[in-house]
């Protein structure tokens, strides 16, 4: 409305026909409005594509959510998770001068226009990406990326004038963007849980088992770091995924912070395992191998060593003085899976190793009758469930 009275004051003398064929002029310049990026030009499967830098207070403004007005057949992406945004909202402003963000991948639905800066061979492909005002852009990976950054941008909003990548694909009518998502997604595989745990350097977590593997006796050279299975011939007992987690389990609610003395406790703890089962003795010895004991036994396992952390957690908190001298009752138990009377339901399903959440409750369970300690609420819950069904 402000563009024609603006036109009305600035021709005042021209006739009513020049003056409604100059606003049809201006209405049709709307297609000549619209965004303008930095981008390098590429080619993919005979297709122009773009690579562009986009201040990430644009992205809230220009990726706008709308699956919730569309049927699942036409959206171009999974439905959001929202639980997913403020945990990676978090990693943003935890990690304020170190976090990293992937490219987030975008088609449009209209014809775009590129300036290359100059025509020579060097720079033709470098220039201004012009997309129209009506253009639509439409997410194929990165949702969950956007929707983070703007609810990192609330609470602060300097986070606005840094850049993310974005990577443009022309899809006029939207009529490759769903295998577009399709084939983006074909071949990722996500890295192992060991992997990320070695590689992740921020977590307090990670960095305690690694150096529980790194520096105690009982785990140096029988630790998997980069996969979380190990095959049958695998010279390996243990993955670095399954020791980070029995790890965690054993320090809950302990009330010292100081990560050293954590990680001497830890240390201490797993020696002293270390000690009551033979099995361990013998692979490290060289005497058996280390498959021959992950076939026979539970007790390398991740179940059984998050039973084992488990049970050990309670008889520090109950017993701080002395559990040490109550954790030589593990070398009592039969850890053999052929002691299906005692495994079979809790770490056993039909004589396999099981890794629900309900297994490792059970087996820490019969874990903890041997040492006679009090069972929770909630592993009492189970227990009688348990009994129940046998």
């Amino acid at each position: 409305m402000f563009a024609i009275v603006n036109t009305y004051i600035r021709f005042p003398s021209v006739s009513v026909r020049e003056h409604l064929h100059k606003l049809k002029e201006l209405m049709n310049m709307s297609v000549h409005f619209g965004y303008s990026f930095p981008s390098i030009r590429g080619v993919q499967a005979n297709r122009e594509y773009f690579i562009s830098m986009c201040p990430m207070r644009l992205l809230p403004k220009i990726f706008l959510f709308n699956e919730e007005e569309l049927a699942p057949e036409l959206r171009a992406q999974r439905r959001i998770n929202r639980s997913r945004v403020p945990e990676i909202a978090n990693y943003i402003m935890r990690n304020r001068e170190s976090y990293a963000f992937s490219a987030i991948t975008a088609s449009l639905d209209k014809e775009v226009h590129f300036s290359p800066i100059s025509e020579d061979d060097d720079s033709r492909n470098i220039g201004i990406l012009h997309i129209p005002m009506d253009a639509r852009f439409i997410i194929n990976d990165g949702q969950h990326r956007r929707a983070a950054i703007e609810r990192a941008m609330q609470d602060m909003p300097e986070i606005g004038d840094e850049n993310i990548a974005i990577v443009f694909f022309q899809d006029p009518g939207l009529k490759r963007c769903q295998q577009l998502f399709a084939d983006l997604n074909r071949y990722a595989i996500r890295p192992s849980t060991s992997l990320n745990i070695l590689y992740d350097h921020r977590d307090a977590k990670a960095l305690l088992a690694k150096t529980l593997v790194g520096e105690s006796g009982v785990f140096q050279g029988l630790v998997e770091l980069e996969k979380s299975t190990l095959s049958a011939r695998s010279q390996r007992l243990f993955t670095l995924s399954a020791i980070y987690h029995a790890t965690n389990e054993l320090l809950q609610n302990i009330s010292d912070t100081d990560p050293l003395e954590l990680t001497k406790l830890a240390a201490r703890f797993w020696s002293f395992v270390a000690e009551q089962i033979e099995e361990w003795k013998l692979v490290r010895d060289g005497k058996i191998t280390a498959g021959e004991v992950r076939q026979d036994f539970i007790h390398s396992h991740a179940i059984g060593l998050q039973a084992i952390a488990r049970t050990g957690n309670a008889l520090i908190l109950e017993y701080p003085g002395d559990w040490e001298k109550r954790l030589k009752q593990l070398s009592q138990i039969n850890w053999r899976r052929s002691n299906k009377s005692r495994w079979e339901g809790r770490a056993l399903l039909a004589g396999r190793i099981s890794k629900g959440q309900q297994n490792v409750v059970l087996t820490t369970i019969s874990i903890k009758q041997t040492f006679g300690l009090p069972l929770s609420p909630e592993e009492q819950r189970v227990e009688n469930a348990f009994e129940e069904e046998v």
